[in-house]
């Protein structure tokens, strides 16, 4: 695959995504680290996005619910470059019944070369990383 270069803004587009199960982990996650959060775009899907904005007093652009179509507007954003990287909290316990859109979500944020945290530790090393505060150059595929 033709492959070629794009540059991730400073000001990191983080985009937040969790399961019923997952959301007070994942909203204990943002408040731990809203200070640095803070400094980056936030877009959120349906009620997880709602709860990040009302919790933690952060702007969260939010989409639709996953199973709603949050989870490919997501996807569609990773595609057109304007999500740098993706915090997943997602259930492997759980069957979701809209596991498909979950697994496609997961593939095209490895096709389009972002950082996904699946779980908090994952989460921590993201975000405490020096990378996350600079403009960072990534390869991805050549679409021309």
């Amino acid at each position: 695959m033709l492959m070629t270069e794009i540059e991730s803004p400073a000001r990191k587009r983080i985009a937040l995504v969790a399961h019923d199960n997952m959301k007070d982990d994942l909203l204990q996650w943002v408040l731990d680290h809203r200070e640095s959060l803070a400094s980056h775009d936030l877009v959120g899907t349906g009620t997880t996005g709602r709860l990040v904005a009302e919790h933690a007093q952060l702007d969260v652009t939010r989409v639709k619910s996953g199973p709603l179509g949050g989870d490919q507007q997501i996807g569609g954003r990773i595609a057109d470059g304007t999500i740098d990287v993706l915090v997943f909290f997602w259930d492997p316990l759980e069957p979701q019944p809209h596991d498909p859109d979950i697994k496609a979500l997961l593939r095209i944020a490895a096709v389009w070369n972002i950082p996904v945290a699946c779980n908090r530790a994952s989460a921590d090393f993201i975000v405490t990383s020096p990378l996350l505060a600079g403009p960072y150059r990534r390869k991805v595929p050549h679409t021309a």
